[in-house]
């Protein structure tokens, strides 16, 4: 039994959605975690800081993480090396509960950066596997 030249053949694999799960959640817990640590649990001055719109660069690919795009995971990858900057500064300078605001951050920080490569990875490896499958069904002779 062939597939029709139409049916697209993709191989399911639970990695990718397991994968942009994990990127999604830690993504939200990190823009979560900025607010409330500025706002809340620990801000710089007492009734929060402007610091607080940390967490809005944050919100801008969480739309792309949400649609699937891979242009956004990969220049999330990146660019969340900035907030993991900040949380190990201020995990070694800052006095508790600051101090441990900031691992928690550097923590979600690896978290997103493991999920977007792996997201990543895998979804080009499935597109190559696509690939390979439909150029050997269109190799394959006609009965």
């Amino acid at each position: 039994m062939t597939a029709s030249p139409a049916t697209p053949i993709a191989p399911h694999d639970s990695g990718v959605a397991a994968t942009r799960w994990v990127a999604t959640g830690s993504l939200l817990a990190l823009i979560v975690l900025c607010l409330a640590w500025e706002l809340v649990l620990a801000p710089l001055r007492p009734g929060g800081t402007w610091l607080a719109i940390k967490a809005l660069p944050l919100c801008i690919p969480l739309a792309g993480i949400l649609k699937n795009r891979m242009y956004t995971y990969r220049w999330v990858s990146l660019v969340i090396w900035l907030y993991f900057t900040e949380g190990v500064v201020r995990g070694w300078s800052d006095k508790p509960p600051s101090q441990w605001l900031a691992w928690a951050e550097v923590a979600l920080c690896l978290v997103l950066f493991t999920a977007c490569t792996l997201h990543v990875r895998l979804r080009q490896r499935n597109a190559k596997a696509a690939a390979a499958a439909a150029e050997a069904s269109a190799a394959a002779p006609a009965p």
